[in-house]
């Protein structure tokens, strides 16, 4: 069986590094896993990304930047993800649909609902089939990415501290709409404890979704 799970969270969060993983485990089960990122994954949407990443393009206006996250998930589906999933892999995906409603659409005040018709548009009915939230309070995140030499900074990185609460606020409110489908870790313990979270809740959901189509 296929399944696309998405890992969302704030700046910090660690789910990158929880992402590799997760695939370890995985494959350590037998299961044939792709790995991704939005924006990004494949070369268009990578292009796509280092437009609206530039810590250079200050002017770049809320629906502009919107649209051109939609517009690189929508090259990134069909080329990678759907391909993946027809050909029965697990898709592991660091960031989808929840941070175009998170960032743009609650963070930038363009509005959950107009924010997600324009990426209904883009992602068709390929909605995640789980999403691991991880939840970490803005201000360790960010002092996680200080303190990391390696990680790019990028022009979202440099918001306002009140534009990343504003943006766990997304979250929270999504998770508390679709409890069923978005599940929450706890991001601010070490990466190991975090770790053992996110693969005890994706390893019970497979089992459960398994059960089922027995």
């Amino acid at each position: 069986m296929s399944y696309l799970i998405s890992l969302e969270g704030g700046e910090g969060s660690g789910k990158s590094t929880v992402l590799r993983h997760l695939e370890n485990a995985l494959k350590e089960k037998g299961f044939s896993v792709v790995c991704t990122r939005e924006p990004g994954g494949i070369e268009i949407a990578e292009q796509i990304r280092t437009v609206i990443l530039d810590r250079n393009n200050v002017k770049m206006d809320a629906r502009t930047e919107a649209l051109l996250y939609a517009a690189a998930r929508r090259q990134h589906l069909v080329e990678k993800v759907i391909p993946a999933l027809e050909a029965g892999t697990i898709v592991l995906c660091d960031r989808y649909i929840d941070s175009s409603l998170a960032y743009q659409g609650y963070a930038r005040g363009l509005g959950m609902e107009e924010v997600f018709s324009i990426n209904k548009f883009a992602i068709d009915e390929y909605m995640p089939d789980m999403t691991l939230y991880f939840d970490v309070n803005p201000e360790i995140g960010l002092a996680r990415i200080e303190k990391d030499s390696k990680r790019e900074i990028n022009r979202l990185d440099e918001e306002s501290l009140n534009f990343h609460y504003k943006v766990r606020e997304g979250y929270l409110l999504l998770l508390s709409r679709d409890p069923e489908r978005m599940r929450l870790v706890n991001a601010e313990n070490d990466v190991e404890e975090v770790f053992t979270d996110a693969w005890e809740t994706l390893e019970r959901y497979i089992q459960e979704r398994q059960r089922t189509a027995d």
